[in-house]
């Protein structure tokens, strides 16, 4: 792959501050909107350096990741089924999607500012990311409004943050087991969820579905691209690769069904789609 690397340290360090300062923020809303700032903003591309590291070794900076003192975390088994059999279950599974998209803001902002020394393209398409997961949160925060619930009205857990914390050492098991993995078993669960919002008469929930499986699509082949050329950096196979990571970070077990369409074209190795029924059964 020609990727370029990001000619400006001032200016590439201002990025990765900023889109630190971003992840710091508290408040939905002005998370949201410093994303799309930074999104709309020129930011300097040329051949030449390396981005300067943020961060001193071994020292995490302070308010990691920023959220609202609401939605409450607790447990993944704690939060309780969404039947859209009822008003309340509705609301629920908005905001379990809403909660979803807000993590991924947080996500991609981390993978933005903690990285150094990557080519430009690294952080333009993580820059990307960040922007589209804030539009995407946008989309469902008004949608749950039109139910009458809002964001934070309900229990949520913290499963994808604590694989970011995990990785935060690794870009390598960061691009395998965030994007890869967890991001990418929301491609397999978006036919169900659409499904089930049809069901419910709710064509507008189910259209931002749509939206939602349409850029995670291309959020995971961004990380299959980063994966693969990381992997051809190390000269590591990138399947066997794959494999250890998982063992070695704990990764949570695939489960099907798979959406092998979205998959594919998020860039999955065609011997990777063959090893999924095993990976979940295993």
């Amino acid at each position: 792959m020609n990727a370029s690397a990001l000619s400006d340290p001032v200016a590439a360090t201002d990025l990765r501050r900023a889109a630190l300062d971003a992840l710091r923020l508290t408040d939905p809303a002005a998370k949201c909107a410093a994303v799309a700032a930074l999104g709309a903003q020129p930011w300097p591309i040329g051949p030449l350096a390396t981005v300067a590291v943020l961060a001193e070794p071994n020292r995490e900076p302070d308010g990691l990741p920023g959220r609202p003192l609401h939605p409450r975390l607790v447990a993944p088994k704690d939060v309780p089924q969404r039947s859209l059999a009822s008003r309340d279950g509705h609301q629920r599974l908005i905001h379990a999607l809403a909660h979803i998209e807000f993590n991924a803001i947080n996500l991609a902002l981390d993978a933005l500012w903690r990285f150094g020394g990557l080519p430009d393209d690294y952080y333009r398409d993580w820059l990307q990311v960040a922007t589209e997961e804030a539009q995407h949160f946008g989309l469902l925060q008004r949608h749950l409004a039109t139910l009458g619930a809002a964001y934070g009205d309900f229990p949520a857990h913290d499963g994808l943050w604590q694989m970011a914390e995990r990785t935060r050492g690794d870009v390598l098991a960061r691009m395998a087991l965030v994007p890869r993995t967890l991001e990418a078993r929301g491609l397999d669960a978006s036919p169900q969820v659409r499904a089930r919002l049809v069901g419910a008469g709710d064509a507008a929930g189910a259209e931002i579905v749509d939206v939602i499986l349409r850029d995670e699509i291309g959020h995971v082949a961004i990380g299959n691209r980063w994966f693969h050329w990381l992997c051809r950096a190390r000269d590591i196979d990138p399947v066997a690769t794959y494999g250890q990571l998982t063992e070695r970070y704990q990764a949570p077990r695939l489960r099907g069904p798979f959406n092998l369409t979205a998959r594919r074209a998020a860039g999955f190795l065609p011997e990777e789609l063959a090893a999924l029924p095993a990976q979940a059964a295993g």
